[in-house]
């Protein structure tokens, strides 16, 4: 492991020596309202990794996520811990914190936490470990709506977390915290992992990639890229991950509809994914999938 908020490890695992795989999707494709949300999306998560998912806001993070935990209806291919996602053998085992607050505000933290707890069962966590995890231990026994909406949001964080889920899925957690609550969380996001936690986390802030073992890009639905940050600025020349976007934009964005752009052929470094993402087993880290008509 990195250290923390210092980018993927150098050391690269082949292919047989990879973790298992938590997540699998091929050909994912999600449609709402006649409205295209995922566009053929494949993806790979594997045991103990931390993978950023950044894009703007409507790219369809979210909705990703959301099929990943099991609330959202798709086509393609999708298996977590080698089921289909939200049946009997993945409850208990996938942990989800949604964007806004989703915990009971007249009940304290501590008492949201023995909650879930409750429900998680055996397989549960100690409620003080997770409080000191999240650092509200100090003001734990006072109640939610009195908090302010960073600590509100850590709240649900530490609910996401005290079932010790085998994949924990965070949407957008680092919004509107300050940059020591925020350095907090990723060190607690990296300590989860390294005991064998598989963590989606989205942002929209292009510099938490830099926090992540591997990175995907999105945007309108596709996936613009699957690498490291440090694979990105190599492979775009760009000295920001805001530019290196935007520079992907303007490569692949249009073609996206016309196939599976090859990685080397358009210039971009061909090496060894972080075992986050992708089986491909050292393959070409940046790809675009093919669009495909969806149905609602």
């Amino acid at each position: 492991m990195t250290p923390h908020g210092q980018g993927p490890a150098a050391a690269v695992t082949s292919a047989d020596q990879a973790p298992p795989l938590v997540v699998h999707a091929r050909d994912l494709r999600v449609g709402r309202g006649g409205n295209t949300i995922l566009r053929g999306l494949d993806l790979d998560l594997r045991r103990g990794s931390v993978t950023g998912l950044l894009g703007p806001s409507g790219c369809g993070k979210t909705t990703l996520m959301r099929s990943l935990v099991g609330v959202q209806r798709y086509d393609g291919e999708l298996r977590v811990l080698g089921h289909r996602p939200g049946s009997p053998a993945t409850r208990g085992r996938v942990g989800y914190m949604a964007q806004g607050t989703a915990v009971y505000t007249d009940l304290t933290a501590r008492q949201n936490l023995a909650y879930f707890a409750s429900l998680a069962g055996s397989r549960s966590r100690a409620v003080g470990e997770v409080l000191d995890t999240v650092g509200l231990a100090d003001i734990a026994d006072r109640p939610v709506s009195t908090y302010s909406g960073g600590q509100a949001g850590r709240v649900s964080l530490a609910c996401a977390l005290v079932g010790a889920p085998d994949l924990l899925v965070l949407d957008e957690p680092t919004v509107g915290l300050d940059p020591v609550t925020r350095e907090e969380l990723w060190t607690a996001f990296h300590d989860v992992a390294a005991a064998g936690t598989t963590i989606l986390v989205s942002s929209h802030v292009m510099d938490e990639a830099f926090r992540c073992d591997s990175v995907v890009l999105m945007r309108d639905g596709r996936l613009l890229a699957r690498a490291t940050a440090e694979q990105l600025l190599e492979s775009t020349g760009a000295a920001t991950l805001d530019q290196a976007f935007l520079t992907l934009v303007r490569r692949f964005g249009d073609d996206g509809a016309n196939g599976c752009l090859d990685a080397a052929a358009q210039g971009f470094a061909v090496g060894p994914l972080a075992h986050g993402v992708g089986d491909d087993g050292g393959r070409a880290a940046v790809t675009a999938p093919v669009p495909q008509e969806d149905q609602s």
